[in-house]
């Protein structure tokens, strides 16, 4: 995306609220819609436990064809809802590369409100995943999370595409009970909680409420933790949403460190068991066996986390949004 096209929208014009709204909003309850998915790449690093518990031909995957993605791009060209392509051409760094989809969803509320893009590169042995804030304003004035509940995953995968110019070649999906029965079934994750946490909702039912420092968590606890937007007061993060993100990165990684530990492996069938419960995805299973060796020979120090670049600050149409800066988003991409 040229960053001329992206200002020429409007998008930096846009009025915003006083100060003293702006704290009111932030001091609103959050929606049920906002779930977490950090779980969804620590399900890929486990799924190397199905080479002990199913006999499956296992492959690296395959993504569709050039041809193939330019008649999917064609289809739904009229459908879009993201913002112009950051690029014309889609091309691909090398044969063992892909881009997958990592989002999740939460049954009750039908949303994918955290998103996260994974670059999985087997040849140089490494994992890049960008974040992508629920909030980021699209060109027809809609947030990205918006996208699924308006067209599934195919919709929210070819908007990605569109705002970032790169294919997404597959997707992972898993809901908030998967979070949790993971988080549980491995005995609980040490985490280093941010900050203190004071929050009530009682319409949904959620109390948050930690110390900052390092701690224990079950799956129940963790849930909170990373759900965690600000307290009762509007103190906290001060960044609300992309201050979660961070929150949701860091807890990833514990959870991917966690899950290769050896004492693990009695976990092994109950944690295919929870895969298969709460995950859905269009690779094989064959091609999750793959995925999963390689990621064996990653670790977890070569996993690099993001979040698009832009401004959380803004208003548009009387709602909260988050504005990409389209040439550092640019950068970002092609870095």
């Amino acid at each position: 995306m040229r960053e001329q096209d992206y200002y020429e929208r409007g998008y930096d014009d846009e009025p915003r609220r006083s100060k003293k709204a702006k704290k009111r909003k932030r001091k609103q309850s959050g929606t049920r819609g906002e779930r977490v998915v950090v779980t969804l790449l620590s399900l890929l690093f486990l799924t190397v436990a199905v080479v002990a518990t199913v006999k499956y031909v296992v492959r690296a995957p395959e993504p569709v064809t050039d041809g193939e993605d330019q008649q999917t791009q064609q289809d739904g060209a009229e459908d879009s809802d993201a913002i112009q392509t950051i690029s014309n051409g889609r091309e691909r760094k090398s044969k063992y590369c892909y881009n997958i989809l990592l989002y999740g969803v939460d049954n009750d509320a039908g949303g994918s409100d955290t998103n996260m893009l994974m670059r999985f590169d087997a040849v140089n042995k490494t994992v890049d995943i960008v974040s992508l804030p629920r909030d980021t304003l699209m060109s027809n004035g809609h947030k990205l999370n918006s996208s699924y509940n308006n067209g599934g995953t195919e919709k929210l995968r070819s908007n990605i595409e569109d705002m970032l110019g790169v294919p997404v070649d597959f997707y992972v999906s898993v809901d908030l009970k998967g979070f949790i029965a993971l988080i549980d079934q491995i005995g609980g994750v040490e985490f280093d909680v941010p900050c203190d946490m004071d929050y009530d909702d009682p319409y949904q039912d959620l109390h948050i409420h930690f110390k900052a420092g390092l701690q224990k968590l079950n799956g129940q606890q963790a849930m909170e933790v990373v759900r965690f937007r600000h307290n009762n007061d509007g103190t906290g993060y001060g960044t609300e949403d992309i201050g979660r993100i961070g929150t949701q990165q860091a807890f990833l990684k514990a959870v991917a460190k966690q899950l290769l530990q050896i004492g693990n492996v009695k976990n092994i069938p109950a944690l295919v068991d929870i895969f298969y419960t709460y995950v859905k995805t269009d690779l094989t299973t064959g091609n999750l066996v793959w995925l999963g060796n390689e990621a064996l020979n990653i670790g977890t120090e070569n996993i690099h986390f993001a979040t698009l670049p832009g401004d959380g600050s803004g208003y548009y149409n009387k709602q909260s949004v988050y504005v990409l800066d389209a040439q550092a988003t640019c950068d970002l991409v092609n870095e």
